[in-house]
């Protein structure tokens, strides 16, 4: 693989990355390079959550010598004056309100797809997920 020499290198948006995407990125690592890595915890969109880099990287690295970790705080914020309320208000929900809430993405087992025919448009579509579908045109 190459390695990252003399450079500063930034992986952005890090808490998508997975553990094995992580390690592959930190491994680059070269003579006098400097690697920054940012994410929010809290934004995770992968679909199994604990398989974050980001979170698996802060529990086993922190400690080591020359590597710091900052975790920042709402009062940290610098943007418009409402967005630190705002995080303050969604963090002081739970995953139980969330729950109760019914607010989760569902996600539907392959064995539960089933056809739906639109006699208007002759069109197909197989329900995957609430957030994906596909789609094939019939031919009469």
């Amino acid at each position: 693989g190459r390695t990252l020499s003399h450079a500063y290198v930034i992986l952005d948006e890090a808490q998508n990355a997975t553990i094995n995407q992580f390690k592959m990125f930190l491994t680059r690592m070269g003579e006098n390079a400097k690697f920054i890595v940012t994410g929010d915890i809290t934004q995770i969109d992968l679909p199994n959550k604990g398989t974050s880099g980001l979170t698996y990287a802060t529990r086993i690295l922190e400690g080591i010598p020359d590597i710091t970790i900052l975790r920042y705080q709402p009062e940290d914020i610098i943007r418009h004056r409402l967005v630190t309320k705002i995080v303050e208000a969604f963090d002081a929900h739970t995953a139980e309100e969330e729950e109760a809430m019914d607010i989760r993405p569902r996600r539907y087992a392959p064995s539960s797809r089933k056809p739906h025919k639109d006699a208007e448009s002759e069109t197909t579509t197989v329900k995957k997920t609430e957030d994906e579908q596909s789609t094939r045109s019939d031919t009469v």
